[in-house]
């Protein structure tokens, strides 16, 4: 992190645990050494490196790496979940509410970036990881039944099983994690146009 973004966040008056640091600033980075590194390979003392601070001076925002990990998996999934309980995602046609799904999960995505490559990169060796891997599966069955509801009512092809469809379609927005640049030439509201086009409508002309 750089020295003007230290400074910004230390003017945005949330308290700190030491100086030049709060408890998302430390999040943050944490989140982008643990993506670089991999979770079980970062180490507190990588931590502390890259942070420019000392193992102890860490303990005084999280008590331990793995509630490092906890507060970014609620970043990503906290984010995800709750597109599922606006009113785009409740009422209406179903192939309008999946469509709201997608382009919120696309924004989502694009928003908490490496929040949620971080959850994609979840492998279950804890509990805490096998409980976010079991929430994002909530996640996806519900879209599933989204899209079985929207087969039902006529908007969407039948002969390709919804839970597949799920995992095609979820499988291109996921793979943003790989490529995509925030800020880059194509923003999150085309890139979701792009996904739409594609899959709702297909490549044929």
């Amino acid at each position: 992190m750089s020295s003007t973004t230290r400074a910004t966040v230390s003017a945005s008056g949330v308290k700190r645990g030491r100086p030049g640091y709060d408890q998302q600033s430390v999040l943050c980075i944490a989140v982008d050494v643990f993506n670089k590194h991999g979770y079980e390979a970062t180490s507190m003392g990588i931590l502390a490196e890259n942070l420019g601070i000392s193992k102890s001076a860490i303990y005084h925002h999280v008590p331990s790496k793995e509630d490092l990990l906890r507060l970014a998996v609620e970043e990503a999934l906290g984010s995800l979940e709750s597109i599922l309980t606006r009113d785009g995602a409740t009422t209406g046609p179903a192939d309008a509410r999946l469509e709201f799904v997608v382009r919120g999960t696309i924004a989502a995505l694009a928003d908490k970036l490496p929040f949620v490559t971080l959850l994609l990169r979840l492998r279950g060796n804890t509990v805490m990881e096998r409980e976010a891997m079991g929430r994002r599966r909530d996640f996806d069955r519900a879209v599933a039944q989204l899209v079985a509801a929207a087969q039902e009512e006529g908007t969407l092809r039948t002969d390709v099983d919804p839970r597949t469809i799920t995992r095609l379609l979820f499988g291109t927005i996921n793979s943003m994690v790989e490529w995509y640049k925030p800020g880059g030439p194509i923003s999150a509201s085309q890139l979701a146009d792009n996904v739409i086009a594609i899959a709702f409508q297909g490549l044929h002309r």
